[in-house]
């Protein structure tokens, strides 16, 4: 066959192969198109990028809290019970399918994406904690109450048939709940920081007693923002969390 009959025959073979978007086969070896180059790169930075970045800001503002006398920074730890809480959290995202396990680690895989997949992963767990860090009450009875509510709500729901799209909106509406009882309506029952106490009985009798019996920090408002931010930033990084970084997967 001469060269002129073989290059005819290889145009033959390029034109009725399908366009699919990822391999196009030419003398039988397989070549990534240009436009799966540039989607896989897209996907490596929003991946190992872009997701830790919006992770790990949100472990940095879940712990934040404004001072109600000066405004300074007070960063607390997360308790034992946002680890365990959030322990369950990445379980129900794993069942609910928002994350597939075979597809962030697999024997196909390198060592060195199988450990950027678990790096990701570890930033989302530390996300997450620290987001029940920012929504639960510091300390007194409304730590207890909301804490039940938070660990009763995820209990149940590891139990329950969920979709992605139902977990997505579940938890919107839970931490949204959550944010508006803690930075609205307890906020609104703490007194005034930098008062005296004689002053504040004077002034805010209930809120001084409210303040007292339910034994609420005094932060400063501008705290409210910082963690509403974080909650946003948690839950946008929750929507571009793709369930597989495999280059093709059919199921995304």
């Amino acid at each position: 066959m001469t060269s002129t009959e073989l290059s005819s025959k290889n145009d033959v073979m390029l034109d009725e192969t399908p366009i699919t978007g990822e391999l196009v086969a030419v003398d039988g070896r397989p070549i990534v198109s240009t436009d799966a180059r540039a989607a896989s790169r897209q996907k490596s930075c929003l991946l190992y990028l872009v997701l830790p970045l919006i992770f790990l800001t949100v472990t940095l503002l879940g712990g934040l809290r404004l001072n109600g006398v000066d405004s300074s920074l007070i960063f607390l730890p997360p308790s034992l019970f946002c680890l365990i809480a959030a322990t369950v959290l990445m379980i129900l995202f794993f069942r609910a399918g928002l994350i597939r396990l075979d597809g962030w680690f697999s024997e196909s895989f390198d060592l060195v994406k199988n450990a950027a997949n678990a790096s990701v992963l570890v930033t989302m767990f530390a996300a997450s904690t620290q987001l029940f860090n920012s929504l639960l009450p510091e300390r007194g009875l409304p730590l207890w109450v909301i804490g039940f509510c938070f660990f009763w709500t995820l209990w149940n729901n590891l139990f329950s048939n969920f979709d992605t799209k139902r977990l997505l909106k579940s938890l919107g509406a839970l931490f949204g709940l959550a944010f508006v009882v803690k930075y609205i309506v307890l906020a609104n029952l703490t007194a005034p920081a930098g008062e005296s106490w004689l002053r504040s009985i004077l002034e805010n009798p209930v809120r001084e007693t409210a303040t007292y019996v339910l034994d609420l920090p005094r932060f400063s408002a501008g705290t409210g923002y910082l963690q509403f931010f974080a909650v946003t930033l948690f839950l946008l990084g929750l929507f571009l969390l793709p369930p597989s970084t495999r280059i093709s997967d059919p199921n995304e």
